[in-house]
């Protein structure tokens, strides 16, 4: 078990296994020391501030960062070859008065700091869309660096 996978479990968190693909593309792929990960979306449905509160939403940014990382495991089997998180982006299925993608992100960000310390700050955008595949109220997407 990876150092990573230690902390999840303190924290009471475990990674299930990766879901299928849903289209023809990959989970991750490396290109030199990075690590580009398909976009994941979360298993909440739902638009933030309408159908589904923003600490709702801030919980499932959370959770598909584990949904992320199981992928992340099944591609590399070591979750400790990841040095750090470089970029993440985050697109929040929002009603147009709603403007708190930020702080919805903060749950993704948030978990992976507990992670990583500070390789686990990172870059990031957090934009609100007006839909996301199957209805899903978080969609990530991260870059991340591999130890040499």
């Amino acid at each position: 078990m990876s150092s990573i996978e230690i902390k999840l479990h303190e924290l009471g968190y475990q990674l299930a296994p990766p879901k299928a693909h849903v289209a023809n593309y990959l989970g991750s792929k490396q290109a030199c020391n990075l690590l580009y990960v398909s976009g994941r979306k979360s298993e909440l449905s739902g638009v933030v501030n309408s159908d589904v509160t923003e600490e709702q939403a801030k919980e499932a940014a959370r959770d598909t960062v584990l949904l992320i990382l199981s992928i992340i495991k099944n591609d590399i089997k070591d979750l400790d070859q990841l040095k750090g998180v470089v970029k993440m982006q985050g697109f929040i299925r929002s009603s147009k008065n709603f403007t708190r993608q930020p702080q919805v992100l903060d749950g993704a960000t948030e978990l992976l700091v507990e992670l990583f310390g500070e390789n686990g700050r990172h870059a990031r955008t957090a934009t609100g869309v007006h839909q996301l595949p199957f209805g899903a109220t978080i969609q990530l997407d991260m870059i991340l660096e591999l130890k040499p």
